[in-house]
């Protein structure tokens, strides 16, 4: 008896290997799998501007990493009392003086910058067709950094529009790969109703990207959650976030998907070296402890000898 939907997926004919530029950009279901993918020591970038949500914002994200452009004064806004930051980055990026901002910022974009330059693959992860559109500039922000809302016009993205939006950087990349997904949070403060039509449109317009261009392709994290996994047994307390054994399954799902076999037995070392790595001893100063650290040096070395695409420093 099948008492489960399984989603098929067809494994991409280009897949990620070791050594590979990676770069997760969107929103918290690319900061979760982008860490895992990274904590196995591949060459991954997550969100260098916060957690983004919408195409748009995604967009400027990635014309900003292209050109390299520095954040200036004149974008910066104050937050509250308190804080500096700009619309185009998550609320993460506050800071309490204009210069501190605009220092970290940049440091953030210059690696940012040289990432995007050698990546091969760019993760997009779309979570809300629904935008705010600062009034006075006409821009649409990544955040409102809690203004009043009466500074933004609220909005749903068309389907057309959204196609536009994303072709421009997947026509301008054609080096790149683009693997694009549709968050499986509901964002619930919209309205569930407003909620699965903004799911909808994302999702056509990502198919229609797919169809368009041999460098875009599509991973149905969003079905997997809505049908693989339809148990709320599955969401944290908020009833919105996958829990952590949701998001190991999709991350086991996306390794089946875009990740080369072959780099398999390399994942299942970084994998228990990690768990080395991270082990907190009881007494630090007993021999044991000693040898075990030994041991983590020398699996350590030995790791990187045998996969030397590998970066160790990010397990």
């Amino acid at each position: 008896m099948n008492l489960q939907t399984y989603i098929r997926i067809q494994p991409l004919e280009q897949t990620i290997r070791y050594g590979d530029g990676l770069l997760f950009l969107g929103s918290c279901f690319a900061d979760e799998v982008g860490m895992i993918c990274k904590g196995l020591g591949f060459n991954a970038l997550v969100n260098p501007f916060g957690v983004l949500y919408n195409p748009v914002s995604v967009a400027n994200a990635i014309h900003r990493m292209a050109n390299g452009r520095p954040f200036m004064s004149n974008e910066v806004i104050r937050v509250g009392e308190e804080f500096y930051c700009t619309f185009s980055h998550n609320t993460a990026f506050w800071r309490p003086t204009e210069a501190l901002f605009l220092e970290e910022a940049n440091q953030s974009l210059a690696v940012a910058h040289a990432h995007f330059e050698k990546s091969k693959w760019i993760v997009v992860s779309l979570g809300t067709a629904w935008v705010y559109r600062y009034r006075e500039t006409l821009e649409v922000v990544a955040n409102c950094h809690k203004k009043p809302s009466s500074l933004f016009d609220r909005l749903r993205l068309t389907v057309p529009t959204m196609v536009t939006v994303l072709s421009d950087f997947v026509k301008a990349n054609a080096d790149k790969q683009f693997v694009f997904t549709v968050s499986p949070l509901r964002h619930l403060k919209d309205g569930l109703h407003e909620s699965q039509l903004s799911k909808a449109a994302l999702l056509l317009a990502v198919d229609e990207i797919c169809q368009r261009f041999a460098n875009a392709h599509y991973f149905p994290a969003y079905e997997i959650v809505m049908d693989e996994l339809r148990d709320y047994r599955f969401y944290k307390e908020d009833m919105v976030h996958p829990t952590e054994q949701a998001v190991r399954h999709i991350w086991e799902r996306f390794v089946d998907f875009a990740i080369d076999a072959k780099e398999k037995p390399a994942m299942k070392a970084a994998s228990e070296l990690k768990q080395m790595l991270h082990h907190r001893p009881l007494f630090p100063e007993s021999e044991e402890c000693k040898k075990f650290e030994s041991l983590k040096e020398r699996t350590a070395k030995s790791l990187s000898e045998q996969f030397p695409q590998m970066i160790i420093s990010n397990l």
